[in-house]
């Protein structure tokens, strides 16, 4: 069972960055639905803007950016106290080499940092984190880097209704840390790769690699513009699923941790659509003003999401003892955790260049 508890360890500071560009929803649906369909869409998913990456930069930047004001904002966590890096992305730089040494060099950490890549879908923060609980459970280690980010407008097609609307592109940075700070963390962790064909990019890695075919475009049966090398989502998959599977990691979490998510400071769910997330809020009668939201500035930035959210709603936390998260999404894969974060220390959102 993927169910861990962890004392003594917790989040001792977070910060994110987004692209300067903004892309708005009313100028991106214009060529996708019909005119008076615009406003109903925007409401129904809740982002009416996106900040998307120019061609040159990546995931790993927007993560190195983030860190690096994570660094100048506590200057009490020196670089060279980092033991482990974990960078989680599904937009690496490249297939080769991993994008964690490549960041472990830009930042000027120690060549005693252990670096690795990490790979999920919208569930992958949680998976992260408690990966990096792990890590600084352990004897010789004392503080880990987690950087999550995703840069999902490299991946979606513009002329795809169902995705065009929904994705952005961010990068965040967690430092995690042993502290007697710290009380008691939760997590509980699921998969049913049953459902792999929900969300996935069906071409461009070694099962089906990318050829002249597979990166031509063609509409599917809704008119959905797309290739085989960008993201396809079945949304009615993906909501089905999170609507079976959210309330019940949920309520199991909350009984591993022993309080409910009515008795919590803050929820953060990952930022899939307000639609969705209204809910499950309402499904598990969860008191709206609990549930943190970044996804109308920023829209879905995939397994980013949740620190986005920290980062951009931190200062509307009036208590941060009892905090819930909850990733879900391709794989399928869904997870949820209790933390918290009344000692850690949360930075706004930096523009990337600025």
């Amino acid at each position: 069972m993927a169910n861990f508890r962890f004392n003594g360890i917790g989040i001792r500071a977070l910060s994110a960055c987004v692209p300067a560009e903004i892309s708005r929803n009313e100028e991106t649906l214009k060529n996708l639905v019909p005119a008076e369909e615009i406003g109903k869409t925007i409401n129904a998913i809740g982002i009416r803007e996106k900040r998307i990456v120019p061609p040159n930069v990546c995931a790993s930047d927007l993560c190195f950016a983030a860190a690096e004001k994570l660094f100048s904002d506590n200057p009490d966590l020196p670089r060279e106290s980092i033991d482990v890096l974990l960078f989680m992305s599904q937009t690496g730089d490249f297939k080769i080499p991993a994008t964690a040494p490549i960041l472990q060099q830009r930042l000027g950490l120690s060549k005693n940092c252990a670096a690795m890549d990490l790979s999920l879908g919208c569930s992958g923060y949680v998976y992260a984190l408690s990966s990096a609980f792990a890590y600084a459970n352990l004897p010789t280690v004392r503080r880990v880097l987690l950087l999550d980010g995703e840069t999902f407008s490299k991946i979606v097609n513009p002329r795809d209704r169902v995705n065009a609307p929904l994705y952005g592109d961010a990068g965040t940075a967690t430092i995690i840390e042993k502290s007697e700070d710290f009380g008691e963390t939760c997590f509980v962790l699921k998969t049913d790769g049953n459902g792999e064909d929900s969300v996935k990019i069906p071409a461009g890695g070694c099962r089906v690699p990318a050829s002249a075919e597979t990166l031509s475009e063609e509409a599917d049966n809704e008119g959905n513009i797309r290739s085989a090398c960008e993201v396809f989502m079945n949304g009615m998959d993906v909501f089905n699923f999170a609507i079976r599977s959210v309330p019940a990691v949920m309520k199991e979490t909350a009984e591993f941790a022993g309080f409910s998510p009515s008795e919590a400071d803050g929820i953060v769910f990952h930022q899939a659509n307000k639609m969705m997330t209204d809910f499950l809020a309402a499904r598990m009668k969860i008191p709206s003003e609990k549930i943190l939201y970044s996804l109308d500035k920023y829209g879905n930035t995939s397994s980013a999401s949740i620190p986005l959210t920290i980062s951009e709603c931190g200062k509307n936390l009036s208590a941060r003892e009892r905090v819930f998260i909850c990733g879900f999404g391709a794989g399928l894969s869904w997870g949820a955790a209790t933390l918290s974060l009344a000692s850690t220390n949360i930075s706004a959102p930096v523009t990337f260049g600025e």
